[in-house]
């Protein structure tokens, strides 16, 4: 008795499949997407839009590019990049050009938009914002071209914080060295930021320089105010436990 019902179930799985299947062929979105692209276009609040960007990605359908292509002109940085972060992820090249041309943007005038902390906004934050935004973005896609583009903002004052993650997300290891050579800058949290970037590398060459930090006692402003040489220790540990 079984076996009818298990068949039908199969039946039922491969004729939805093939439905998508003929859905894309023909260039018509599937309603997964067509929902998605929907919530995408209505919620602009950007994080929460980021969440849908991610999750039309994975849906793997190029489909949905068409119905998004203004949103790469958006006046609203955050909004274009999280556009441009689709597109790149379905493998079209103007996504990744959209986010460096933000990143690259550091004077044009713009209306105010998202991502400036606690809404004090001048022409100047949202521009820092901006480009911040988009360092961010090229973490988020693990695309190796980035690499060149966010070694020198290490010392950018403006995007330094966020570089060392997106770094240690996209995984690349011609950005161990650069990474070592920033656990000497002044600043107690960007070295904390690069130790934690070169932990997530497994960059085993950087434990001679940090051996060295373990006196390094100038606090963080991160929670609990770590030192920068108890987050060398536990670095320390994790490197030399790899084999």
């Amino acid at each position: 008795m079984l076996a009818p019902k298990f068949s039908r179930q199969v039946t039922f799985a491969l004729s939805a499949c093939v439905l998508a299947l003929t859905l894309l062929a023909n260039g018509q979105q599937t309603q997964p997407a067509a929902n998605l692209i929907h919530q995408f276009k209505e919620n602009r609040v950007f994080q929460q839009q980021f969440e849908v960007a991610e999750k039309l990605v994975e849906l793997r359908d190029k489909t949905v590019l068409e119905s998004l292509e203004p949103f790469l002109r958006d006046e609203d940085r955050h909004v274009r990049g999280n556009a441009a972060f689709i597109f790149a992820g379905l493998g079209d090249g103007r996504g990744f050009e959209v986010i460096r041309a933000i990143l690259a943007d550091r004077s044009s005038d713009r209306a105010e938009g998202q991502g400036i902390p606690w809404g004090r906004w001048s022409l100047y934050g949202q521009i820092a914002a901006d480009r911040y935004y988009a360092v961010h973005l090229f973490g988020d896609l693990k695309d190796a071209r980035a690499v060149p583009i966010l070694i020198p903002l290490l010392k950018d004052a403006d995007v330094n914080w966020i570089v060392p993650w997106s770094l240690g997300e996209i995984g690349d290891r011609t950005a161990v060295a650069p990474l070592i050579e920033t656990l000497g800058d002044r600043s107690p949290d960007m070295r904390v930021l690069s130790i934690y970037a070169l932990e997530r590398l497994k960059a085993k060459e950087a434990l001679p320089r940090l051996q060295l930090m373990i006196g390094d006692d100038e606090k963080t402003h991160f929670d609990g105010e770590p030192t920068v040489a108890a987050v060398a220790k536990a670095a320390i540990a994790k490197l030399e436990a790899i084999r």
